[in-house]
């Protein structure tokens, strides 16, 4: 199992203001690195959830986390069911939780989970291998139109129907079973000038896949909702992405959260009652600086929004 750097680090404990005594939840706890830096500023009363939806990182993050004083708790699942699991602890509001996004290092380091498109492998990209869809079956049984949809949606990617079309003509001729087999496809569809510049040609396709299977923006509109209701009063909200649609969905979630009255221009009387739930803390993203992008290239496109509740 590679090595999992946390990425942020001292942003995200700075944003999440730590305190002793807190109850803070970890929704991606991974190999355990964010979360014990949470834990080596919490005190024998304080608390620390950890979620993930990985097998192997929670076995990492059982490892990492032994020996501190605080409570730790460890749950198996998808951070969507934040509430839940909340429930199932006993615990009504929480001082403050973290998300951070995307593949951790590990699973990239890890061929045959198939998210990668550097190393041939089975086409899988479950983050739960419990999980009945895989990449493959999205690949092979997936209408042509489903799969330009998910390229286009969730990969932004500009030859989506050129993809879409190769891989429905490939799949004709023989069933598409690892992540080389799609790479290749995927490059012959993208015209050699588009391929020259810019980052690898099959990166998208293979983000806008992983999304599908794991129903990554389902999942993060979900628990962001959860977790502004769980916490308290000054509590904090901490979320690290990857891609621009991660973050356009925390930045607009933030917005709407932090809104006060939403009734139309005009209105001579508010009507609708709303009020602010959240204080921005981040006007802009904030972005790992050169020093950390050389230490960890893959932090490159890590961008962190935090908020607090009111």
């Amino acid at each position: 199992m590679g090595e999992h750097v946390p990425v942020l680090l001292d942003e995200v404990i700075k944003y999440l203001n730590v305190l002793p005594d807190g109850i803070y939840v970890d929704c991606t706890v991974g190999g355990g690195g964010h979360a014990s830096a949470i834990l080596a500023r919490l005190g024998q009363t304080g608390r620390l959830v950890g979620i993930d939806q990985d097998d192997f990182a929670l076995e990492k993050a059982r490892q990492v986390l032994a020996g501190f004083p605080a409570r730790v708790d460890l749950i198996k699942g998808n951070f969507r069911y934040l509430a839940d699991y909340l429930d199932g602890l006993g615990i009504e509001k929480i001082h403050g939780v973290l998300l951070d996004l995307g593949v951790s290092s590990y699973q990239l380091d890890e061929p045959e989970r198939g998210f990668s498109y550097q190393a041939d492998a089975p086409l899988d990209m479950r983050m739960d291998k419990k999980r009945p869809l895989s990449a493959q079956e999205i690949v092979n049984q997936w209408p042509e139109e489903a799969l330009c949809k998910i390229f286009q949606d969730f990969g932004e990617e500009r030859w989506a129907s050129r993809i879409a079309r190769f891989i429905a003509e490939e799949r004709k001729r023989k069933p598409i079973l690892t992540t080389g087999q799609l790479v290749e496809i995927v490059k012959a569809a993208i015209p050699a000038s588009a391929r020259r510049k810019g980052p690898h040609p099959a990166r998208r396709t293979f983000q806008a896949l992983r999304i599908a299977v794991n129903d990554e923006l389902g999942a993060l509109s979900q628990v962001l909702d959860v977790a502004v209701r769980r916490l308290a009063a000054g509590g904090r909200i901490v979320v690290i992405s990857f891609h621009s649609l991660e973050d356009r969905l925390v930045k607009n979630k933030f917005k709407e959260a932090a809104a006060a009255c939403v009734c139309p221009p005009g209105t001579p009387l508010c009507s609708c009652g709303k009020v602010p739930l959240l204080r921005i803390l981040t006007r802009r993203p904030v972005m790992p600086g050169a020093e950390e992008i050389e230490r960890n290239p893959r932090s490159r496109s890590a961008c962190l929004r935090a908020a607090e509740k009111l």
